[in-house]
C-alpha cells in the first residue's frame, strides 16, 4: 500500500467509525448472533489475493457489527465502559502510525517526557503533593496497574513488617 492508497483507505475507515459512532445508540447493545456464527460468514481458507478495501469495510457492516458488543452505546451500562471518543481514536491512529516503542527513555525520550509531563499535570490537577511530581508512569492493564497497587502497599509496610511474609510473586522453579 502506498502513501495515497493508504490516505483514501484512512479517510474511508475515518468516515465509516464517525457513521458507526452516529448509529450506535440504534444498534442492539448484545449481538444475538450464537456461537460459530461469525465464524461461518468467513472464508473457510486463506485468501490468495487481497480484497478490495471496500469489501473490508462491506464485511464490517455485515460480519463484524452484527457480532459486537457494543461498549460505546449510550445504552450499555454493563462491565465497564469502553471511553473511546473521537480524540482518542485519533490518537490511537497517531500512535499506531508512530509505532513508539516507549518502554524507556532511551527508546523513545518524547514518548516518555510526554507521559510524565502529562501525569505531573494529574497530580496538580488532584492536588497532590509535589513528591509525586517526576514519577508517574500509564499502566497497560488493570492487572498491572493492581500488581502496582500491591507493590506499592507491600513497600509502605515493609518497615514494619517482614517483607519476606508479603510475597508479591512466588515460584517453585
Amino acid at each position: 500500500m502506498n502513501a495515497d492508497e493508504f490516505r483514501r483507505a484512512g479517510h474511508d475507515a475515518v468516515d465509516w467509525v464517525a457513521d458507526y459512532l452516529e448509529r450506535v445508540e440504534a444498534l442492539p447493545v448484545r449481538p444475538s448472533v450464537v456461537p460459530g456464527e461469525v465464524r461461518s460468514m468467513l472464508p473457510p481458507h486463506p485468501p490468495e489475493s487481497p480484497q478490495p478495501w471496500s469489501a473490508i469495510l462491506a464485511d464490517l457492516d455485515r460480519i463484524v457489527l452484527p457480532g459486537v458488543t457494543h461498549w460505546q452505546s449510550p445504552n450499555f451500562f454493563g462491565y465497564f465502559p469502553a471511553n473511546a471518543s473521537g480524540p482518542s481514536i485519533l490518537g490511537d491512529l497517531v500512535s499506531s502510525g508512530l509505532g513508539v516503542q516507549g518502554m524507556l527513555w532511551a527508546t523513545s525520550p518524547a514518548c516518555t517526557e510526554l507521559e510524565t509531563h502529562v501525569l505531573d499535570w494529574l497530580v496538580e490537577l488532584l492536588g497532590l503533593p509535589d513528591h509525586f511530581r517526576g514519577n508517574g508512569v500509564i499502566q497497560d492493564s488493570a492487572s498491572s496497574a493492581t500488581l502496582c497497587a500491591i507493590l506499592a502497599a507491600r513497600d509502605r509496610v515493609s518497615p514494619t513488617v517482614d517483607r519476606a511474609k508479603l510475597p508479591a510473586y512466588r515460584s517453585t522453579s
